[in-house]
C-alpha cells in the first residue's frame, strides 16, 4: 500500500510540474509578443529581420537566460567582470523584462523547432 501511495504521489507531483512548465512556456510566448521581440527576431524566432540577428528558436534555455541577464547587467553599467553583454538595443529590451519573463521566454524559445541542430 505504501508503494502504491508513493507512486501515485510521484505521478501527481510530476503532473503538477508538467502543468507549471506548460504555463511557463505559454507565458513566455505571450511575453515574447508583448515585448515585440518578433520585430527583430521574427514571429517564429528563427526568421530574423537582419542576417546578423541571431536565431533564438531552439537555443538552450539556460543559455538564453544567461544572455538576457548579461544584457541587463550591461545596460545597468555592471563591470566587465560581471559577465555583461553590451548592445544598446538588446540591453534596453532586456532591462524591461522581469526575471520571471526571462525564464518564461527562454523556456518557450527552447521548445521551438529550429535549424540550429538536431533534436533526439
Amino acid at each position: 500500500m505504501k508503494y502504491i501511495t508513493a507512486v501515485l504521489s510521484g505521478m501527481l507531483l510530476l503532473s503538477g510540474v508538467q502543468l507549471a512548465q506548460a504555463d511557463a512556456i505559454e507565458a513566455g510566448k505571450q511575453a515574447f509578443q508583448k515585448h515585440a521581440c518578433a520585430s527583430c527576431h521574427g514571429d517564429d524566432a528563427k526568421t530574423s529581420t537582419q542576417p546578423d540577428y541571431p536565431i533564438l528558436a531552439g537555443q538552450h534555455r539556460d543559455y538564453l537566460e544567461q544572455a538576457l541577464m548579461a544584457y541587463r547587467r550591461g545596460q545597468a553599467g555592471a563591470p566587465a567582470s560581471s559577465n555583461v553583454r553590451n548592445n544598446a538595443i538588446m540591453g534596453a529590451m532586456a532591462a524591461q523584462l522581469s526575471a520571471e519573463e526571462i525564464k518564461n521566454i527562454s523556456a518557450w524559445l527552447a521548445t521551438l523547432e529550429s535549424p540550429l541542430g538536431v533534436r533526439r
